[in-house]
């Protein structure tokens, strides 16, 4: 790999009127912005309308901000030690990384380095920035030393581990913006209620990574992963060629480019699902209740819930039960029995009855995918499902969000000079090009809608009620373990029943593009999902390493 100083330019500022006494101020400009006018005409040309980027690189951010306070302790790591490391760490999962550092082998420390390095070298890169760094955590590294200072039994546990962040989950110590203008210097008071729960799990919270602005309740058709505040999100499979997935692109694109362990996302119907099948990782999205909400910014309290993004079922499993516990300011959460992780090699193919719908066979990937299941004894039951309407669904969301976001600008955020959707319309329309290069029409939709409140209650039971029947009819009918989808295909439905869904590699199609299998069942099992989950991947371990980001 190249090293940092190669693409980095040095110049000389001078700091005010200086005297003869006074030394030079040498500042190491890090990112130069350029002229992307070329790079965005070319990509007009992208059979995928959502693809045809108005901009690539953050109007707003200034890189140099970001990456500046750990640039002496990155540019220090050496190109050797990297090298050395590298076999060690990339691809690795947590249960080997914690093994590798309990012999010696490594530090926590180093590790928190190597995946520094990792960042510093690509996104530093103009030909190589996967834009999805938002913010990095000052104290990094620091709290990599008092890891070390500190070990203990860490075997299968987050302690040392480095974790990314989407930025609409609250960090006391950095900013949270969801990739918007307004709240770009929005500093909430304290953590996130889950952010709290990994720090007690002695997870090193590596920094903040861009998203759909808005978790992608803002523009309509606009491209996934954009926002004001980083830019356009680019996918490490085909920069550029394949969509990110989202709203957690940066979640899913920098997991997947191994610049921390894992990270975190948030879902309200499809947004961790997505982003993970885009980029080749396993992502659950659990039953609502399973994990706090608190401290993240919302579109619906019906339907939102964070949720894991990881490179193995098990650091999935590891990364959600460091997440879980009962919120008390989150009324929906349970208490988390059992465990995730000492359960999860009990599970087995052989014998379960796993529904494939007839509609996803014609795709050949999915179709092999089935016979390889049946092949290590499982029963597969094609079926139809029911056919059941989503009418509505829209509605919930534009509701709940005009109501839910203003509680949250009014109880976590710093930034005083909005308190509700129509004041961060207002802001856009002052700087239209630069704020919403893609319009608000979503936002304008939900000021647009005018449902009654009895009205919105009925809507929202019957959408709960078809999504059970779509999932629930045929599992009953079939005595089926779990139900068996491609990608975020029937993320919807299972949003407004309720339904977790566990999503992991597959396969990639003729042009490289990763797709993966998602295994859907009743609401609270993550236990029995998880268990498929790592079944399947002791079988068949699908995933591989973008090749444009495994040096």
């Amino acid at each position: 790999m190249r090293t940092i100083l190669h693409f980095l330019l040095v110049s000389l500022l001078l700091i005010g009127c200086k005297t003869e006494t006074e030394p030079e101020t040498e500042e190491i400009v890090l990112w130069n912005a350029y002229d992307e006018t070329d790079e965005i005409a070319q990509q007009q040309e992208h059979e995928t309308e959502r693809m045809r980027f108005k901009v690539i690189q953050s109007v707003y951010q200034d890189k140099n901000e970001v990456f500046q306070p750990l640039y002496e302790k990155v540019s220090n790591f050496s190109e050797e030690r990297y090298a050395e490391m590298r076999p060690l760490v990339l691809e690795q999962d947590i249960e080997t990384l914690q093994q590798h550092i309990s012999e010696g082998k490594i530090t926590y420390e180093e590790l928190t380095l190597f995946y520094l390095k990792r960042i510093y070298n690509y996104e530093l890169d103009a030909e190589k920035s996967l834009h999805t760094i938002i913010a990095l955590n000052p104290n990094a590294v620091a709290l990599a030393q008092e890891r070390d200072n500190n070990k203990r039994n860490a075997s299968n546990t987050l302690y040392g581990m480095p974790i990314l962040l989407k930025d609409n989950i609250d960090t006391k110590d950095m900013k949270t913006t969801a990739g918007a203008k307004v709240l770009e210097e929005n500093q909430p008071p304290k953590d996130a209620f889950i952010v709290q729960q990994l720090r007690k799990e002695g997870a090193i919270i590596l920094g903040k990574v861009n998203l759909s602005e808005w978790a992608y309740y803002f523009c309509q058709g606009c491209p996934l992963g954009y926002s004001a505040v980083g830019g356009q999100t680019l996918n490490p499979y085909g920069r550029k060629e394949f969509e990110t997935g989202g709203s957690s692109a940066g979640s899913g694109t920098a997991t997947a480019a191994n610049y921390a362990v894992a990270a975190v996302g948030t879902e309200t119907a499809g947004s961790i699902i997505s982003p993970s099948s885009q980029n080749s990782l396993v992502g659950l999205k659990p039953t609502v209740g399973v994990l706090s909400r608190t401290g993240i910014i919302p579109i619906s309290h019906t339907l939102d819930t964070p949720g894991p993004m990881a490179k193995s079922v098990m650091d999935a499993a590891i990364l959600l039960e460091a997440m879980s516990g009962k919120d008390a300011s989150d009324t929906v959460t349970v208490s988390r029995e059992g465990s995730y992780v000492q359960t999860i090699k009990e599970g087995s193919l052989e014998g379960k009855r796993l529904g494939a719908l007839n509609s996803l066979m014609q795709d050949s990937i999915y179709a092999e995918t089935i016979k390889k299941l049946e092949k290590e004894g499982a029963e597969i039951v094609p079926f139809d499902p029911p056919e059941v309407s989503l009418n509505g669904f829209l509605t919930l969301l534009n509701l709940e969000m005009k109501e839910d976001l203003p509680k949250y600008l009014a109880e976590r955020s710093s930034e005083n000079s909005v308190k509700n959707l129509l004041d961060i319309m207002d802001f856009n329309q002052a700087d239209s090009v630069k704020r919403m290069p893609y319009n608000q029409g979503i936002f304008d939709g939900i000021m647009a809608d005018s449902t009654s409140v009895e009205d919105f209650k009925k809507l929202r039971s019957e959408l709960q009620k078809n999504g059970t029947r779509y999932f629930e009819e045929p599992m009953e009918k079939h005595n089926l373990d779990a139900i068996l989808s491609i990608n975020n295909y029937h993320s919807a439905y299972a949003a407004v029943a309720h339904h977790p869904c566990l999503t992991l590699p597959m396969g990639y199609k003729e042009n490289g593009e990763p797709i993966n299998i998602t295994f859907i069942s009743e609401p609270f099992s993550e236990v029995k999902l998880l268990q498929l989950g790592y079944a399947f991947e002791m079988v068949f371990p699908v995933r591989k390493i973008p090749e444009a980001y495994s040096e």
